[in-house]
């Protein structure tokens, strides 16, 4: 009785060209790449928290940021032969370089302002220990560093060069042991909480309705081809119905429920699998000011690609942090601010046998998810102190990130129930609606992967448009890996523009 009371269903109805889902950094570069091409299109924004960036893109969810593979190992791996496979890293670079861009023009255009609040020049490195794993990451510096896109990367297993590099790393650690280290000045920290805060204000500007507070209970089809959106305002109860031509999933681990209450063929046989984050963070000042890098390791034997430990320098709220992380978790929830239910309620006919496919696939993986949420905090510090020797545990407290849900589907490499490890869009055959599904690298590659979106959704568009969009992203449709000239030129520019080059400087 209580819900019927809470709930009142509105006749009225709302048209519109656009409807975003979710005030994520997906929506929030959609949104504004949609209104550089079209301005005259109405968009609407639901979502169902007070403001923007606060579930996945809050910058506390993250335990580390700024993905292009110039540190992550696990972008890089290792064939039978012994020969590495560098194409995952070059592709997240590339794509990387493509939100760099976006991210200048916007900042050119006077669209966006002071982007040190968003993003700041970082080196980014690779730590390993063990002879096997130093030889691993030599050979992974020989294969990259004659790559345009990964110029600058310097390789050491010099303990004195490496003292230098990695201070606190370094520092009270036994030499006896084989360790390596390489090293590229022009990573970044981004903020992505700041910039999708940002990107919304931008958007308000430009006439687009952004409603907070309000959650999107279901999506139907309608005759004349519209979806129709059941959108409940939280504050009154009340439910309004809005229709629009095009409809953008960006709701985090949220999208899956949504997609499958859209029916579309596309969203069926497809599960998600919740994992939770914690990391920890440095409350001692002096701590801190000992280090300024993003440093990742190798994940441990068994270890899932989620679990690479690594220690970030984070600039939040601009102010310098240290993380260090992540450890996994179990939680049901699909949302930070989610249900204990969503997991159970995401099982649906079409899906429960690909489920239990990964569920009997994947016994190593809830293994290893009881072992970490079994861990104590001292337990904890002994995997940091593999990083950081000396560090003690009143330094460091716990943090518990946001929800990353792994989707899982049929694959032909993998067969059923295949746990997926990265971004996926599901688009309807005809381009009306995509969701948003997977996690890392995420909101790094932002740009690229919404103007995918575009390109399956709009495709009768894509000749007028794409002249707009080469105006935004130089490198449209060009690989900068075999255009070295170019991606020198874009480098030069958009770390000018987004005062990369200066930061440098200044942190030297």
């Amino acid at each position: 009785m209580l819900v019927k009371r809470l709930i009142k269903m509105s006749n009225e109805e709302t048209k519109t060209d656009v409807i975003l889902i979710g005030a994520g950094i997906m929506s929030a570069t959609l949104g504004t790449i949609i209104k550089e091409l079209v301005p005259e299109w109405e968009i609407k924004v639901f979502e169902k928290l007070e403001n923007a960036g606060e579930e996945s893109s809050n910058e506390w969810n993250n335990a580390g940021t700024g993905h292009a593979a110039l540190c992550e190992l696990n972008y890089t791996v290792e064939k039978p032969d012994g020969s590495l496979d560098i194409s995952k890293a070059i592709k997240i670079n590339e794509q990387f370089q493509v939100s760099m861009q976006f991210w200048s023009y916007l900042v050119n255009s006077k669209q966006v302002s002071n982007p040190q609040d968003f993003i700041r020049q970082l080196p980014h490195m690779s730590l390993v220990h063990g002879e096997q794993n130093v030889a691993f990451l030599k050979k992974r510096f020989e294969a990259l560093s004659i790559n345009p896109l990964f110029q600058g990367m310097e390789f050491s297993d010099d303990p004195e060069k490496l003292m230098e590099w990695l201070p606190l790393i370094m520092e009270g650690r036994a030499w006896n042991e084989p360790i390596a280290a390489t090293k590229i000045d022009s990573g970044t920290d981004v903020n992505f909480g700041a910039l999708t805060r940002r990107l919304f204000d931008h958007l308000e500007s430009k006439n687009v309705d952004i409603k907070y507070n309000h959650s999107v209970n279901d999506i139907n089809r309608t005759s004349d081809g519209l979806w129709e959106l059941k959108v409940q305002n939280l504050f009154s109860g009340s439910v309004n119905r809005h229709t629009a031509k095009f409809v953008f999933i960006g709701g985090g681990g949220g999208s899956l429920h949504l997609l499958q209450k859209s029916g579309i063929p596309e969203g069926k046989h497809i599960g998600g699998f919740p994992v939770s984050g914690i990391f920890m963070v440095c409350n001692n000042p002096e701590v801190v000011e000992q280090h300024h890098a993003k440093v990742y390791g190798k994940a441990k034997v068994g270890a899932p690609p989620m679990s690479v430990p690594h220690l970030d320098t984070r600039y939040i709220d601009n102010k310098k942090s240290l993380l260090f992380g992540p450890f996994a978790g179990f939680s049901p929830k699909f949302l930070k601010t989610g249900s204990m239910l969503d997991l159970v309620t995401s099982v649906k006919p079409n899906n429960v046998l690909t489920m239990l496919a990964a569920g009997a696939k994947e016994m190593s993986l809830t293994k290893y998810l009881i072992q970490q949420v079994m861990l104590s905090k001292e337990q904890r510090m002994e995997e940091l102190r593999e990083f950081i020797p000396t560090a003690v545990a009143e330094d460091w407290d716990l943090v518990v990130a946001g929800q990353r849900v792994q989707v899982i589907k049929d694959t032909e490499a993998g067969g059923k129930g295949t746990l997926q490890f990265g971004t996926e869009v599901i688009t309807a055959a005809d381009g009306s609606i995509a969701a948003l599904l997977g996690a890392s690298p995420g909101a790094s590659t932002a740009v690229q992967v919404m103007l995918e979106v575009i390109k399956k959704c709009f495709p009768e568009h894509m000749n007028e448009w794409e002249s707009k969009i080469k105006k935004m992203i130089p490198s449209y449709g060009v690989s900068l890996m075999e255009n070295p000239e170019l991606l020198h030129e874009i480098h030069t520019s958009t770390e000018q523009s987004l005062g990369l080059t200066e930061k440098e400087l200044a942190y030297s």
